[in-house]
């Protein structure tokens, strides 16, 4: 579990530490320029391999027991979240409906896997990662000003961001099953 904390952590360190230390941010930067990006990057990586393997490594814990419908729920849902994370690089006409539709994502992906997922090790990870989501996106409302919105997006577009979520899904739900995890109901 430590590695899975610690890996938590360093995830939201380095992805705050630009809002919340912009001097010290700044002054990195004029340092070594843009290779400050490279050190946020491995630090970044660094911390999902230590998800990965806290989590992984992490004891089966009981908290709750989800309801056996749920599944359903999660599988379907999960495409909606999936599209959502691709939604800010897409032509979609709907990428300027949402202001973060990553982070967006990202939150339904995480209180989507608490709904299934009721042992302390899936509590922590993605309890954690919803509650930094949630929070980073009201860090940004506050420091960052509203961009303009997204008005280049067609339907042509969002029907790519569909076809490429579902491919996503079915490539997920795989790589699910050849860890072990089966993501559909039995």
């Amino acid at each position: 579990m430590a590695l899975l904390i610690l890996g938590l952590a360093l995830w939201i360190a380095g992805h705050v530490f630009k809002r919340v230390a912009p001097g010290t941010r700044a002054a990195m930067q004029a340092r070594i320029d843009n290779a400050s990006k490279g050190v946020f990057a491995v630090v970044l990586v660094i911390a999902l391999i230590l998800m990965v393997i806290g989590y992984r490594s992490a004891d089966f814990i009981p908290v709750y027991m989800p309801p056996k419908w749920t599944v359903h729920l999660v599988d379907l849902l999960m495409i909606v979240a999936i599209a959502l994370f691709g939604l800010g690089s897409s032509k979609s006409s709907l990428r300027g409906k949402i202001r973060h539709p990553q982070l967006t994502g990202l939150a339904l992906w995480a209180a989507l896997h608490l709904t299934v997922n009721g042992d302390l090790a899936s509590i922590v990870l993605f309890g954690v990662l919803l509650v930094w989501a949630l929070g980073e996106m009201a860090l940004l409302n506050a420091t960052t000003p509203r961009p303009e919105p997204y008005t280049e997006g067609s339907t042509k577009g969002t029907i790519r961001l569909l076809v490429i979520s579902l491919i996503l899904y079915a490539v997920i739900t795989s790589v699910h099953a050849w860890l072990g995890y089966w993501p559909f109901p039995r």
